[in-house]
């Protein structure tokens, strides 16, 4: 794998968020456990399942860019949407903890969190709405299903924080009778988490599923194959993502008079010029039909 592959970009993207998720989840732990704030715990559990998660991601990244081999004709694309598929899962688990432990702190009296413990989510918020920026842009861009999945995870730690922050400053201001303000927060950061995982695992279950790309990717092979000579038309056009590249089936409409040959010289010369046009179409298949004009 070259580092023009898109899988290498995903990679490095992929590392830097290992690492800064590291470094806040030992903050917030820290800082949760010496300023009396669970809900900075859970912060903390949520960015560990990030590390966790990106990992998977990583491990997906790594695979989906291996070329094919004779058991994997197609490649290994899959494998980005279904490790994209269990980081989601992992998140839904990562709410569910939350929710259990939260109800456990809510019965279980304690004392105010600490103010302190304010200051420490301000500076993971913006950390992680960065993050999460960052991230989305290169998912994007390299069209990685799995790794705008990881960018997901980071925008779901930084809504946490918020609703952390919110929790922890009704404890403060409301005083004696609010020191399960955070707690509740935690509750109501767990089903944006839970809700942010779905909005995950459906793309991710979409393209497993080999749910049509967006029109446009479409539209575009069809333009570039009108104007191939020879191609009086075209007919059904199917296109599918594997991983990072996208596979085509082309019905392409010639002249019924020209001989096999022509119409197999034709349509090579429509797939090469699809696959040297838009690098990242993996595959073309051409079925060529006689013009019934003709």
């Amino acid at each position: 794998m070259t580092e023009h592959h898109p899988a290498h970009r995903g990679i490095v993207t992929t590392l830097t968020g290992i690492v800064i998720n590291i470094f806040l989840a030992l903050t917030k732990g820290i800082a949760g456990y010496i300023g009396n704030s669970y809900v900075l715990i859970a912060d903390a559990i949520e960015s560990l399942s990030d590390v966790v998660s990106s990992l998977i991601v990583l491990g997906g990244l790594r695979i989906a860019a291996k070329p094919r081999d004779e058991n994997h004709p197609y490649g290994h694309g899959k494998a980005e949407p279904i490790a994209a598929m269990v980081v989601s899962v992992s998140l839904l688990g990562a709410a569910v903890t939350i929710v259990v432990q939260s109800i456990y702190e809510i019965i279980i009296p304690h004392h105010a969190p600490e103010p302190f413990t304010l200051l420490v989510l301000v500076v993971v918020i913006a950390i992680k709405e960065s993050l999460f920026r960052f991230v989305f842009s290169v998912g994007t861009a390299i069209e990685s299903t799995v790794v705008k999945t990881d960018a997901w995870h980071h925008r779901s730690d930084a809504i946490t924080s918020a609703t952390a922050f919110l929790g922890i400053s009704i404890a403060l201001i409301g005083g004696k009778g609010f020191e399960s303000a955070d707690d509740y927060a935690a509750l109501i950061a767990s089903v944006i988490i839970a809700f942010n995982a779905y909005r995950m695992f459906r793309p991710a279950l979409d393209e497993v599923m080999d749910v049509a790309p967006p029109p446009q990717i479409e539209e575009r092979i069809r333009s570039i194959a009108s104007g191939v000579p020879g191609v009086l038309g075209l007919d059904k056009c199917l296109v599918r993502k594997m991983g990072f590249e996208y596979y085509v089936d082309l019905h392409v409409i010639v002249d019924g008079n020209v001989s096999v040959k022509v119409g197999h010289l034709i349509s090579h010369h429509v797939k090469d010029t699809i696959m040297h046009t838009e690098p990242r179409v993996g595959d073309v298949l051409i079925h060529i039909e006689p013009s019934e004009l003709l």
